[in-house]
């Protein structure tokens, strides 16, 4: 399988490179023509804050790529040149698999969702059959929009799971065992389609910062809460993957010295003290809740050993924010997962336990909602991917 040419994974780019400041600049100049509509580039470089030059040659480059048109018009008694996005025909695929879902949503360029559809997995689901499953889904999603396979760009993927960016390989720990060792020439060899694989956390924290209310924001922690627990970073702007793609791996923070052996060797870890599957365990099976959904109802409810337990959860995995946000301060934090529909009931104890780590002056100014993007927020970071490794072309 060979890539689309130009198709850029993020990050595989240097981030301080010209190349990565140029594709920086080119998604502020995507993101405005999306919130003000067709723009004159005067209009533009006043809106973005870029150069008139700046703004010029990105625009030029970007109608060669056939993502935007250009038609002369009169401004101000003057001659200028108008900019919108195109509809190229091209088509952006996310796909997410969570521990008993895949969600797949169809997207232009112009990150318009035109087609979106989850179906259900069996718990241990074998992984090359669900995601032969899972290309059966697309084939029929594309045949149905009338759209030609020609027409993708590429599929991108999330997994709960780290991800060695190097080769595209799920590695041990993550939350699905039978994924550990997929890597990313076998997703592409099901799938027909060049692919893009990621953590979904990682797309969680991309997606707000792409399609969600969240847009603009330049340094925030993504938080999904569920049988693991995983951060996405954004920082200044960009998503953060360190040296190997292995971030935000909140889940195994050691916060117990004499807790329990974590399934990744160490001991006391976030996750065995405040994953879903715990609190769960905690509840006892007899008494009713046996997946998150019921943890929901009965939180909803206002059940007190639900409320309880999530208390002393979300406590737990505040106090583990409370560390990151003193290292990478923060403006936002969103939480995610099953469990966002309880509210303040996970939000307050969240705070409580960033106030007890955090410096004050971090812990009072770091705002902390839920996701605006619900469970669709790891398939649109997926498809994100996907659009901005197209809008990079060639420019790595």
């Amino acid at each position: 399988m060979t890539a689309t040419p130009g198709l850029i994974p993020r990050g595989a780019r240097n981030p301080g490179s010209q190349g990565a400041l140029r594709h920086l600049n080119q998604e502020r100049l995507v993101e405005f023509l999306l919130a003000n509509g067709p723009s004159t580039q005067a209009e533009l470089a006043r809106g973005t804050g870029l150069s008139t030059a700046t703004v010029s040659n990105i625009v030029r480059d970007m109608a060669a790529k056939g993502v935007v048109a250009t038609s002369p018009v009169t401004s101000s008694g003057r001659r200028a040149l108008l900019v919108q996005l195109t509809d190229t025909g091209d088509i952006a695929v996310g796909v997410d698999f969570g521990r008993r879902h895949v969600r797949i949503v169809l997207t232009t360029l112009g990150y318009d969702v035109i087609a979106e559809e989850q179906v259900a997995l069996e718990p241990g689901y074998d992984v090359l059959g669900a995601v032969r499953e899972a290309a059966h889904l697309l084939d029929r999603m594309l045949a149905e929009g009338g759209h030609d396979r020609e027409s993708v760009l590429a599929v991108g993927v999330g997994i709960p799971g780290p991800i060695d960016r190097r080769t595209g390989t799920v590695l041990q720990g993550a939350i699905l065992p039978e994924w550990v060792g997929i890597t990313r020439r076998e997703l592409e060899d099901v799938f027909g389609f060049p692919v893009v694989v990621d953590n979904d956390a990682n797309l969680g924290a991309l997606a707000e910062v792409t399609w969600g209310a969240n847009r603009g924001e330049r340094n925030l922690i993504f938080v999904k809460i569920g049988t693991g627990i995983g951060a996405g970073l954004i920082l200044n702007g960009q998503p953060y993957y360190g040296f190997l793609g292995i971030t935000g791996e909140l889940g195994h923070t050691p916060v117990a010295e004499h807790g329990v052996i974590c399934r990744c060797g160490n001991r006391g870890c976030l996750e065995t003290i405040a994953s879903t599957s715990v609190m769960l365990e905690s509840l006892g099976r007899g008494d009713g809740a046996r997946t998150a959904s019921d943890i929901l109802r009965r939180g909803l409810a206002k059940d007190p050993a639900v409320l309880r337990v999530v208390s002393d959860a979300g406590t737990a995995i505040g106090q583990a924010i409370g560390n990151v946000a003193n290292v990478i301060n923060p403006e936002l934090v969103l939480i995610g997962g099953p469990l966002v529909g309880l509210g303040d009931a996970l939000l307050d104890p969240i705070r409580h336990g960033i106030r007890q780590n955090a410096i004050p002056i971090i812990a009072g100014t770091t705002t902390v909602r839920i996701s605006s993007l619900g469970d669709r927020a790891e398939s649109l970071g997926a498809a994100a991917i996907v659009i901005k490794g197209a809008l990079a072309g060639q420019d790595g």
